[in-house]
C-alpha cells in the first residue's frame, strides 16, 4: 500500500489522545471515524471538535472552508464495526491495559480489510504483545503521538520484529501527511525514546516527594527553572492523567514482578481519591472548570 491510498482512518478511543489524533487527521484531509464504547466520551469528543474548529478560525489558524472540511471529514460512533470495516489504517488509543488492547486487536483483525494497518498509540506496550492475536502481524506497529496530539509535533514509530519494512515506511509517511515529525525505532524497547528518558526523571521526582525531601511545587519549580523544561513532572502528570501513570506502572510491575516498578504511594493515593489531574479538576494541583 502507498500512503496516497490511505483515505479512511479509524481512531479507537474518544479520550484526550484519541479525539485529538482523530481531529488532527481530519484537518489534514483524511476521512476519520472516532469510536468509543462510552456514549459520554463520544459526546465529549464531538463537543471538543465543535468548539475547537471555530476557535482556530477566529485565531486565523484555519480558514472557514478548512474548518468546514475538517468537520465534514470526522464522524463519531460507539459501533466498532461501523468505525473499522472500511479503514485503511487504524490507530488504537484505548486505555493502557494489555488485556483490553489484545481484545481490541483481535476484533480489529476480524473486522478490518486484510490490507489495513493496525497501529497502537500505546506509549509503553510494544506491538509484539498485540500482533500475535491477529492474522497480519507484519501490518502491526506502534505509532505513538504525544499529548496534546493537536500541538505536539513528534510521533514515535516502533518497528517490532514482526513489523514489515513496508508498514514502518508507510506509518512514517502517514505521520508526515498528518503534519507530524516522525522518528523510527528499529527495535522495541520499553518506554521508546522520549518516555524512557522521561520515566527516569519521573521516578526521581516521585521519590523526592515520597520521602518528604521537597514539596511537589518545589520539585516542579526546580525542573522548570533549573533544567529549563517547559513543564515540571507533576504538572505533566496532571496533563496526561495520573491514572494513566498508574496504569503504566502497574502493567510494568505485572510484567517484571519487580517491586521497584510499583506505582508511587502518592500516585496510588491520588488514584484512590479519583484525583487524576486536569480532567477531574484536581490532581497534584487544583484546576477550575
Amino acid at each position: 500500500m502507498r500512503v496516497e491510498e490511505i483515505r479512511n482512518i479509524c481512531v479507537l478511543g474518544c479520550g484526550n489522545m484519541g479525539s485529538q489524533i482523530a481531529l488532527n487527521a481530519a484537518i489534514h484531509g483524511f476521512r476519520v471515524w472516532n469510536m468509543d464504547v462510552k456514549e459520554e466520551m463520544v459526546d465529549k469528543a464531538r463537543a471538543f471538535t465543535e468548539e475547537y474548529l471555530p476557535g482556530r478560525v477566529r485565531k486565523g489558524r484555519l480558514t472557514q472552508e478548512q474548518a468546514e472540511a475538517a468537520a465534514a471529514n470526522i464522524s463519531y460512533t460507539t459501533d466498532l464495526e461501523e468505525a473499522a470495516r472500511g479503514a485503511d489504517f487504524v490507530i488504537e488509543a484505548v486505555p493502557e491495559k494489555l488485556d483490553l488492547k489484545r481484545r481490541v486487536f483481535r476484533e480489529l483483525d476480524r473486522i478490518c480489510p486484510p490490507e489495513a494497518v493496525l497501529a497502537t498509540n500505546s506509549s509503553f506496550i510494544v506491538s509484539s504483545r498485540l500482533a500475535d492475536v491477529t492474522g497480519r502481524p507484519e501490518r502491526v506497529c506502534n505509532m505513538h503521538f504525544f499529548n496534546p496530539a493537536l500541538v505536539m509535533e513528534l510521533v514515535e514509530v516502533v518497528q517490532g520484529p514482526h513489523t514489515s519494512d513496508e508498514t514502518a515506511r508507510l506509518t512514517m509517511e502517514l505521520a508526515r501527511k498528518m503534519g507530524k515529525t516522525p522518528v523510527l525505532l528499529k527495535k522495541e524497547v520499553y518506554g521508546f525514546l522520549v518516555n524512557r528518558i522521561l520515566a527516569a526523571l519521573m521516578k526521581e521526582a516521585l521519590w523526592l516527594a515520597d520521602m518528604g525531601v521537597a514539596r511537589v511545587e518545589d520539585i516542579d519549580t526546580a525542573v522548570t527553572k533549573g533544567l529549563g523544561h517547559p513543564m515540571g513532572p507533576y504538572r505533566l502528570m496532571d496533563l496526561t492523567g495520573i491514572d494513566l501513570h498508574y496504569d503504566i506502572a502497574m502493567e510494568r510491575y505485572r510484567e517484571t514482578g519487580d517491586p521497584a516498578e510499583r506505582p508511587s504511594p502518592l500516585v496510588v493515593e491520588k488514584v484512590v481519591k479519583g484525583e487524576f489531574g486536569r480532567k477531574t479538576g484536581k490532581g497534584w494541583y487544583e484546576y477550575g472548570s
